[in-house]
């Protein structure tokens, strides 16, 4: 088992081979760095188009490498690093084909590196990966830093409803695997104003209350039924909007929330509902989204 980081140079943030680190250190394994490279839907008819675009592909590569090993040379100390690139029609791609011949236990990727600090930007490779990768894909926000650090705690993001109980389950499974610790958030936020200005907000404070009130309720139903211990934290997070309900939580360094998702298709792809993309891009610690 390996952790696999993609990484490519000036394209990618260095967020995510920090992320890859900790990872790869808090299970105790080594770390694959891979890059793709951009591989022609068409065979150029000219053989020097043919040679230059080989020789930039390999360069690319090369660099992508040097400037890995550069940023990881006392980051990674004790930690074995593989660093492996692949030509491939979509990063997307080649990334999955990595992670098959590998037997990568987790994806890592980092934010794009416009990403302000703290906030997690998923771009069209990750939002693919997010659907299709068949391991666990963590996503680092800008500016993540890891310190040589390990991971410290898993806290699982739970929907509250009969059908998500399994999610912490799997989360529990994945936090046992990484040797740390499981909190359990359920999120109630507020949203848009669903109703005429002349009615006010009591409506909404009203619903928002009863929303927060019946996750409580499924939050203990956890511990009655045996699915989570009297030492696991279980904790309801209000804001107005997503962004406030996620900042507002008492993060750790170290920390990485997890998201459970609904199976699409073969069972080890997963859907993103609309709850767990907010989440997703309004996290302020990596997120670690698993399959269904």
């Amino acid at each position: 088992m390996t952790v696999v980081v993609g990484y490519r140079a000036g394209k990618v943030g260095l967020s995510g081979l920090h992320l890859g680190v900790r990872a790869a250190r808090t299970l105790g394994t080594s770390l694959t760095v891979a890059t793709i490279v951009p591989k022609p839907w068409l065979t150029p008819s000219l053989a020097r188009v043919d040679a230059e675009y080989e020789q930039w592909a390999e360069h690319l590569a090369a660099n992508s490498e040097e400037e890995a090993r550069h940023h990881l040379r006392d980051l990674a100390d004790g930690i074995e690093i593989v660093y492996v690139h692949r030509a491939h029609r979509s990063v997307s791609g080649g990334l999955v084909e990595v992670v098959g011949e590998v037997g990568a236990e987790i994806l890592v990727l980092g934010s794009l590196p416009s990403t302000s600090l703290g906030h997690v930007v998923v771009g069209s490779t990750t939002g693919w990966l997010l659907h299709s990768s068949p391991v666990p894909v963590a996503v680092s926000p800008g500016g993540y830093s890891a310190d040589a650090g390990r991971l410290t705690r898993l806290t699982c993001a739970y929907s509250a409803t009969p059908e998500s109980v399994d999610v912490v389950r799997w989360c529990f499974q994945h936090a046992g695997r990484f040797g740390i610790p499981v909190r359990v958030i359920t999120f109630a936020v507020r949203g848009r104003a669903m109703y005429p200005p002349e009615v006010g907000l009591h409506a909404e404070d009203s619903i928002l209350a009863a929303w927060t009130a019946q996750a409580r309720e499924n939050l203990d139903k956890l511990r009655t039924d045996g699915v989570v211990g009297e030492d696991v934290g279980l904790q309801v997070v209000s804001g107005n909007d997503w962004s406030q309900a996620l900042e507002s939580v008492d993060w750790q360094d170290g920390e990485i929330l997890a998201l459970g998702t609904s199976p699409r298709g073969d069972i080890a792809r997963v859907f993103l509902g609309s709850r767990a993309t907010k989440i997703v891009r309004h996290s302020p610690v990596p997120v670690l989204v698993l399959p269904g």
